[in-house]
């Protein structure tokens, strides 16, 4: 049988027949390491971090006889760790900046601003997969979508990638050199090429140059922008930022199209990068004050410097791009009077008239703090000029550790290792460090700038690599461990009379373990390095996450600590902080024990659960044990049967895994951890994972708008290798089905072909409108190498149809002047609009505030009642140029969905008695809006709830719902009669129709 109408019901649980009937060995939770040496006692280096094993299968190990670089090293692995966030499926991990959201971010919280850094730092990781989705996330993901042109998210670009001035193709390029996967950037040459194009709007032909917006260079009130009237963006200018990014990504795509063997593009973009070269030292270039600087676009004529220095002039050298004769410039980074400083360099010179302007007085001025951002731009340009460049009589090695030195000594707080946003230059404290919202800000690198630079591990995309350190003669040893290394692990000790390592004297390199190369100086050296193809880490999902915590998966517990909900601990992120906070906890409880639980709304496999549990050393403490449970078929809850724990007993701030076998399906799992004692216990991190099936790619459309029950959609699977036994399956909620209408399994898919499968998707009678739920697809494979369950994740949202609402109650086109018939309330007590009914429309007019309510001789209908008005035009006045709609009783008694054309936003009142209520009865404010011509607006008050629509092509999307039913009784509300309220400050409000219709 084909099993072509096979129905799927999501609160089934079933053995997943979908998996293979063979036991495969569960993926390591981290990447194994592989040979290489045993000289340096990792333990004590890390001190006591969460989850020591993470950083174990990781890092390089480093040891220093310089403390502080030492400590603030191994401090700045662990803010690393902490940024990095699960965001679901379709992205996977990113790197965040901030340990908590903000509001100007990128979807799932990614900022472009300081993405090459993120990249730089994490090239030297050995898990690949963080940044393998945090650069696609930019280049494919949600990352590379739009983006609202508007003034606070940069008014000049219209997607997300290029909010903020980035190094995207350089950083990637930067990462294939360490990691040696160069097929993992190439393939990614059309995006690598699209984002570089992209910048062209910013492109001054007559220049050869491109223009940026200080604020979107991440740099806001610079010494360039108190020069012109806005000191927050700062006026437009060439800069040697962005100049000098686009330089180093042409570079770089030429770079792998050379390594792809495509000489005519390699060609193509090393032309565009040498005209930027050219054009920048033409006209960024001050050769009286030897100094890169900003140009201001807008009304110079003459295209005249600032007389300013600014840190952004070093940056040219972290491409590479400043010729040598430039050197000069370096001078003014050990100079009182430039950028030296205890805790700089400083952001902008000290003789500059704008030297710490306002820089006391609050948050962001880069024109004088120390800002870790510009310091690790500024280190790792000055490495490539003292390993790459000519020698120079400005500055040396020396200078290099003591700038390095002090970048680590401002990196604390109360005297243990902290970074917040910016430093001040001369003073040991933190100027911008905002109370949960710095803390361990991920903005800037350090540890790339001990290993390329201080220790010289100078990356190559080809088979060698270079070292070059920049260490002052005075040390007498050093040592970096098991560096990841083209699918190598590289060793490289300094111990200059063999004392320190017991390892011999002088210079000495171990690949894999063993000694290759041995030297007594610390010359520069260049070693071959053999080629590995190794295999690619497995591809993990963590069905659990959600980053947004709404919607599906969503998390519950018996009892929660208000500043600790259920949903932090599926938000993606795990870390042991509190500002800001990311777990549950059971604190304050009555109960003698407590349950998480996650709900996945569809169903999905279960075999791999990991758990992190808190432990405050207080009232927080590690359970003595802990048991996991599945909802059942018959709504039962039941013990997870097949569990393999490691560890046997719960341990805090580390993963306590449960492998489950043979794995199931289902769509709720609970744990319940318990304290002997009967105490608190807490959660950062509550996790699903699975295996995807490699080389298939699974899609289904975003979103399905449900009408009169039931939907048709399709479903792609994509095979990027041969694959056998291949099938779909799509979970549902409880109550809902999937049928499938075409075959959902292919016996074979050969490289590029597909299964296609239409699907009929249908929701259970009597589900509320709005709702929306997850429909989850996921496809298997048999054969070697195909173990797991690859998926793509949507959802279902029963939408407003008006033909599901076929009785028309009331219907007033204004062919006639029917205002006699209505109602007129005043529940804003404004004085009424003119009201006027001519040529087919009704116009409220005003030179002042005023505002009314027309409510309609009729009433409404239990089962139902929507209520559609189309507007042809606004008033164009602020605040007020609004719209309302909904259903009332008077002025004491209304529940109306408004409609802001001014602040492009709606939301729900509700006043029940003269009292208004709040956010338990209109459901929070408030969603965005933009009304076009030709645009409906639509409530539907039905079951105690009440939903606000906005129809744009003929689409309906839901943009508010109220449960109304909180605060009056739906069946005292059906009485009520339905109405629309206009309120305008000046100008013309006009309405084609207002329709009252019922089922």
């Amino acid at each position: 049988m084909r099993g072509l109408t096979t129905v799927i019901v999501a609160a089934a649980l079933v053995v997943s027949t979908a998996w293979p009937a063979v036991a495969q060995a569960p993926p390591g939770l981290y990447p194994a390491v592989g040979a290489g040496t045993n000289f340096l006692d990792h333990a004590e280096l890390l001190g006591n971090v969460p989850e020591p094993a993470w950083y174990e299968a990781n890092i390089p190990f480093v040891d220093l006889p310089d403390r502080e670089i030492r400590d603030t090293y191994y401090y700045r692995w662990r803010t690393y760790r902490e940024a990095l966030k699960y965001t679901g499926p379709r992205d996977g991990w990113i790197v965040s900046e901030f340990l908590g959201p903000v509001g100007y971010s990128a979807p799932n919280g990614g900022i472009v601003a300081a993405a090459g850094h993120h990249v730089y730092e994490g090239r030297w990781l050995r898990d690949h997969r963080y940044l393998d989705d945090y650069v696609d996330y930019w280049l494919r993901g949600s990352g590379s979508g739009p983006k609202p042109a508007t003034d606070f998210l940069n008014k000049n670009t219209t997607d997300w990638a290029h909010q903020y001035s980035f190094w995207a193709a350089d950083a990637v390029a930067a990462r294939a050199a360490v990691d040696g996967r160069a097929g993992f950037a190439t393939d990614r040459l059309p995006e690598l090429v699209r984002q570089w194009q992209r910048w062209s709007p910013q492109f001054n032909q007559e220049l050869g140059l491109y223009w940026q917006t200080p604020v979107w260079d991440a740099m806001e009130y610079t010494a360039s922008s108190y020069q012109s009237p806005d000191p927050y963006h700062g006026g437009d200018g060439y800069r040697p930022t962005l100049n000098a990014y686009q330089y180093g990504d042409a570079r770089a795509i030429a770079q792998l199209f050379q390594a792809r063997g495509d000489v005519s593009n390699a060609r193509q973009f090393e032309q565009a990068a040498e005209a930027l070269k050219a054009n920048q030292e033409r006209w960024l270039w001050d050769a009286t004050g030897k100094f890169y600087k900003h140009v201001m676009r807008d009304d110079n004529p003459g295209r005249t410097k600032l007389a300013d220095r600014e840190s952004i002039g070093f940056v040219p050298w972290y491409f590479h791009m400043a010729p040598a004769g430039n050197s000069a410039a370096w001078a003014q980074l050990t100079d009182p009077q430039g950028f030296a400083a205890p805790y700089g360099p400083t952001t902008a010179e000290r003789r500059s008239p704008w030297f710490m302007r306002d820089a006391l007085n609050g948050c962001c001025r880069w024109n004088g703090p120390s800002w870790p951002y510009a310091t690790s731009q500024t280190l790792t340009a000055l490495a490539n000029l003292l390993i790459d460049y000519p020698s120079q009589p400005y500055i040396d090695r020396d200078d290099y550790l003591a700038v390095l030195r002090g970048y680590a000594l401002t990196q604390r707080k109360n005297g243990e290792p902290y970074v917040a946003e910016a430093h001040h230059p001369d003073e040991n404290r933190w100027l911008y460090d905002g109370k949960g919202h710095s803390e361990d800000y991920n903005h800037s690198t350090f540890n790339d700038n001990v290993l390329s630079g201080l220790l010289g591990i100078r990356p190559a995309l080809g088979n060698t690599v270079s070292i070059a350190p920049l260490v002052p003669d005075s040390w007498t040893h050093f040592a970096v461990e098991n560096l990841p290394y083209h699918g190598h692990n590289l060793t490289v000790v300094w111990d200059r009379d063999g004392s320190h390592y017991g390892r011999g004297t002088g210079l000495r390199v171990w690949l894999d373990g063993k000694l290759t190369h041995t030297q007594p100086t610390l010359a520069a050296l260049r070693l071959t390095i053999p080629p590995r193809s190794g295999a690619d880490l497995p591809e993990l999902v963590d069905d659990f996450a959600n980053v947004s915590r709404t919607g599906y998966p969503t998390a519950r517990a018996s009892y929660s600590y208000s500043a600790d909900p259920p949903t932090k601990a599926i938000d993606g992120q795990d870390f042991h902080l509190d500002v800001p906070g990311t777990r549950w906890t059971s604190y304050g409880s009555p109960n003698a024990a407590d349950w998480l639980e996650v709900d996945l709304g569809a169903p999905a496999p279960i075999s791999d659960l990991r758990v992190t549990f808190y432990d405050d050393g207080g009232g927080v403490r590690v359970p003595t044990t802990f048991d996991l449970r599945y909802r059942a078929p018959d709504g039962q809850w039941r013990d997870i049967p097949g569990q393999q724990r490691t560890p046997a007993q719960p341990v805090a701030r580390q993963v306590n895994r449960v492998l489950v076998q043979p794995a199931l399906t289902t769509d709720r799992v609970r744990i319940l951890p318990r304290r002997g004692d009967g105490g608190a216990v807490g959660i950062t991190a509550f996790s699903s994972y699975r295996s995807a099936v490699r080389g298939l790619r699974a899609s289904l459309p975003d979103q399905l708008s449900v009408r009169s029950g039931a939907v048709e959609t399709t479903t792609t699977l994509v095979a990027q290798q041969p694959l056998r036994g291949v099938r779909a399956t799509l979970a549902v909620p409880s109550g809902w089905s999937a049928t499938p209408l075409t075959s959902a399994t292919a016996s074979q898919l050969a490289p590029g072909r597909s299964l296609v499968t239409r699907w009929r998707v249908t929701a259970p009678a009597g589900l509320p409108l709005g709702e929306r739920v997850p429909i989850r697809l996921l496809a298997t494979a048999s054969g070697s190498g195909s173990t797991g369950a690859t998926s793509a994740l949507s959802s279902a949202q029963t939408v407003f149809d008006p033909a599901d609402y076929a009785a028309v109650l009331w219907d007033d086109t204004f062919e006639a002047d029917r205002l006699g018939s209505y109602r007129v309330d005043s529940p804003f007590s404004e004085p009424s609009p003119s009201l006027k009914v001519a040529d087919g429309v009704l116009t409220a007019s005003g030179i002042a505030r005023s505002g009314s309510v027309l409510a309609a001789p009729v009433t409404g209908d239990a089962r139902g009642t929507a209520i559609v008005v189309e507007p042809r035009s606004f008033a164009g006045s602020a605040p007020e140029d609004s719209l309302f709609l909904g259903q009332t009783a008077g002025n004491r008694d209304f529940t109306l969905a408004w409609f802001n054309n001014a602040g492009k936003a709606s939301g729900v009142d509700v006043t029940v008695g003269g009292v208004r209520r709040g956010d338990e009865a209109t459901g929070g404010c408030c969603a965005s809006l933009t009304w076009a011509p030709g645009d409906r607006l639509a409530v539907v008050v039905q079951d105690g709830r009440l939903t606000s629509w906005h129809e744009h092509e003929k689409r309906w999307t839901l943009l508010r719902a109220a449960p109304i039913g909180i605060a009056v009784d739906p069946a005292v509300v059906a009485g009520w009669s339905p109405a629309f309220g206009l309120r305008l400050d000046a100008g013309a409000l006009v309405i084609d129709r207002f329709t009252v219709r019922s089922r």
